[in-house]
Parts: structure tokens; C-alpha cells; sequence
């Protein structure tokens, strides 16, 4: 139902989004594909195979000695995870790949969920680490810029003392926990378990801390790179240096807590705001549907396995 909803959602939004620009615009759209860059299109969608390689080869460094997967199962949970973020709410998909590590991995359950808490907060602060870092070189910045700077680099720093200090980490969920509804915080109180004992496991090795911290933050470079390609495969310019400001901020607008099918909607109207000084409207819609293939792609990878992972989905909602 709640998958339901957030596609309702995001039709809405851009069907407003497309309403706006006028039958012009839309008609210019199919034109843009037309008339794209066949060797740019093809590079920047391929680019998909080593993103999804990478991530693998980091989730095999998460995994202690005792419990190591295989490149190849690791590529089938990064792939059959896709799948499950795009069927079911609340990036169910993620915690059913700690469901999966625990068996395939031989791991206790609490481990595996660290472990894919550590893997998305580094994601998080990776990405917040170049939008910062975009941001702190993009020239002409105005006063709405100047308050996304700050509000970024305030994010990372919470986040950043949240995986270096266990004390904050306590603090802050204490603190969440009191604020929050009753439902949320009881699975801010989860959370808060979880993280405790992710702070436990991965600053035993300070070797394995800087390995994955450095692939998480190569990894998104790969991610920002990507849509600079699908800029230029739309016959598009922009810097790449601006474009690690930008790019980060649209995809950080597709993850506000607004009930979003993968953040469409909300990240498409974030590019036609923010890359309006570069390109027209119809070229940043263009990208805004390229950007909704970086998710639809892997999961289209995932599906020839996903049905030996089935059964395991429906115990986890079962348990819920």
C-alpha cells in the first residue's frame, strides 16, 4: 500500500511538473532522446556494471573473515536488493539483504543489519562529502546556496561524529527517540541497538574502517560522474565541478521524506531548478529520467534471482 502511494505521488508531482512547462517543452523532450549522443547514452547507462562491481566488492570487505561471501553472491544481493527497494516501502530491500547475509554469510542477525547500516550511512556521508565539497568551490553563490552549504555541512558532521563518536551516537537516538512518534521510536530504538553494534565491530579494525570508507566515497564519485556523462550524452554542458554541487543536492531533494517512487518527482524538479542556469527545462527532465534509470537498471539485473530469494522476502514481511 505504501509503495502504492509513493508512486501515486510521484505521478502527481510530474505530471504538475510536465503540466507546467507547457506542450512546447514536452514535445521537445522526445526530441532531445532523438537527437542524444549514441556513444555518451551507451557509456553512461554502462556505467551501471561497475558501480553495481564496486558495491559489491565493498560489501565483501564489510563481511568478516569468518562469514565472507563470494564476489558472486555479493552481486546477486546488490542486484536482488534493487529489486526489493523498488517493490517494497522503506527501502525494505536493504534490510533483507542483512536477512540474506545472515544466512548466506553465517552471521548472526544483529551483525548483518550493522553491517548494512555502517554500508548506507557511508553512502550518506560520501555523498554529503562531494555535495560539500561542490559546494564550497561553486562560484556566485547566492544566500539560498549559501544556507544549502551550511545545511550540508552540518549534515555530514552529525553524521560523521555519529560513526566516530559511540557517546554522540547514544546521545543523539536518546534524544530522537523522545521527539519522535511512538512508532518511529521504536525503531529509532532498533536502530540505536544496531549501531552500537556497528561501532563495536568496524573500529576493531581501523584497516577495514579506511577501505571501505575510501571505496564509499570512489564509489559516488562513480555515481556523480555518471550524470555528468547523461549531460553530455543529452548534448548538454555543464563543469564537472559544478556539477558535483548539483548533482548531490538533486539527489539529496530525492530523498526528503515526501512518499516518492525512488525519489521521482521531488529529484526531477530539484534538476530543473538547479540546472537552470546551464540548460533548458526539457534537457533537465530528459536527465531526471536518466537518473530514474540508475535505480531501474540494476534492478531489471536482479530479477533472473530474484525468485530464489522469494521465500526469504516473505518471511521478513511476515515478521513485520
Amino acid at each position: 500500500m505504501k509503495k502504492a502511494v509513493s508512486l501515486i505521488v510521484s505521478i502527481l508531482i510530474l505530471a504538475f511538473i510536465y503540466w507546467k512547462i507547457g506542450a512546447e517543452n514536452r514535445s521537445k523532450l522526445l526530441a532531445i532522446f532523438s537527437n542524444c549522443d549514441p556513444m555518451w547514452m551507451t557509456i553512461s547507462l554502462a556505467m551501471v556494471v561497475p558501480l553495481t562491481l564496486f558495491t559489491s566488492w565493498r560489501l565483501q570487505q564489510l563481511m568478516p573473515s569468518t562469514g565472507q561471501l563470494c564476489f558472486g553472491e555479493a552481486n546477486k544481493l546488490i542486484l536482488v536488493a534493487s529489486v526489493l527497494n523498488l517493490v517494497l516501502p522503506s527501502k525494505m530491500g536493504d534490510i533483507a539483504k542483512a536477512w540474506f547475509m545472515r544466512d548466506r554469510g553465517h552471521l548472526d542477525v544483529s551483525l548483518a543489519l550493522s553491517l548494512v547500516v555502517f554500508e548506507k550511512s557511508c553512502d550518506m556521508l560520501s555523498l554529503l562529502l562531494w555535495c560539500a565539497f561542490g559546494l564550497a568551490i561553486y562560484p556566485q553563490k547566492d544566500g539560498i546556496f549559501w544556507v544549502m552549504t551550511g545545511a550540508v555541512a552540518a549534515m555530514l558532521l552529525c553524521g560523521c561524529l555519529l560513526l566516530g563518536s559511540k557517546a554522540f551516537a547514544r546521545f543523539f537516538f536518546t534524544l530522537a527517540g523522545r521527539f519522535a512518534p511512538k512508532k518511529i521510536g521504536a525503531k529509532l530504538g532498533k536502530l540505536a541497538a544496531s549501531w552500537d553494534a556497528m561501532h563495536d565491530y568496524f573500529w576493531k579494525s581501523k584497516a577495514r574502517l579506511l577501505k571501505v570508507t575510501m571505496t564509499s566515497v570512489f564509489i559516488w564519485f562513480l555515481h556523480l560522474l555518471q550524470i555528468w556523462m547523461f549531460i553530455l550524452a543529452l548534448r548538454a554542458s555543464v563543469p564537472f565541478v559544478r556539477n558535483l554541487a548539483l548533482s548531490p543536492l538533486a539527489i539529496l531533494a530525492g530523498l526528503l521524506p515526501v512518499p516518492t517512487f525512488g525519489g521521482a518527482g521531488t529529484r526531477d524538479g530539484a534538476l530543473v531548478a538547479l540546472y537552470a542556469p546551464y540548460f533548458a527545462t526539457p534537457v533537465a527532465l530528459a536527465l531526471g529520467l536518466l537518473c530514474t534509470a540508475r535505480y531501474i537498471l540494476p534492478a531489471i539485473g536482479g530479477i533472473p534471482f530474484f525468485q530464489s530469494y522469494l521465500a526469504k522476502v516473505r518471511e521478513l514481511r511476515a515478521e513485520k
